[in-house]
């Protein structure tokens, strides 16, 4: 993150904390080698840099790579507002792939639509960014669970 987070309140800076502990437990993005750009209350960008392990016979990006990437992004985005002895499933996912899945990394944006109780809604949109542009790729829309009483078992 490049931002300064100096002097943000400790309920944030925990809330952080707790969205990077939780992301780090999540094999699958380490095998992908997702880091987390940035995370916000409602919202949390996700990057995957491009390598062939990730491509489909095209050279394209897997839609199952931009899928995993969109639908954690999302599940983190929402994981922000949850209560902190909670955690994240997803109950479903639709992904719009709306373009070739190109770029030297690829940007998953999640952001939480409505947060409720125990559902939360969440919109997604992946980009592929190169130096010269950011082209939108996939678009989609989420459902979560929030786990209340359920940390995260690993």
């Amino acid at each position: 993150m490049t931002q300064d987070h100096a002097h943000e309140p400790d309920t944030l800076i925990a809330m952080r904390q707790r969205v990077r502990d939780s992301f780090n437990r999540q094999g699958l993005m380490r095998h992908l080698g997702v880091s987390i750009e940035s995370i916000e209350p409602g919202t949390v960008s996700l990057k995957l840099p491009y390598r062939d392990e990730l491509t489909q016979q095209h050279g394209f990006f897997h839609a199952g790579a931009s899928s995993a990437l969109a639908d954690t992004a999302g599940g983190y985005a929402g994981f922000t507002l949850f209560p902190e002895d909670s955690s994240v499933l997803t109950v479903e996912f639709k992904i719009n792939l709306i373009a070739p899945a190109k770029g030297d990394y690829l940007l998953a944006v999640g952001k939480v639509l409505r947060s409720g109780r125990t559902l939360t809604i969440c919109q997604l949109e992946v980009f592929g960014v190169t130096p010269k542009n950011k082209d939108l790729i996939a678009v989609g829309q989420q459902t979560l669970m929030c786990m209340h009483g359920k940390p995260d078992t690993n």
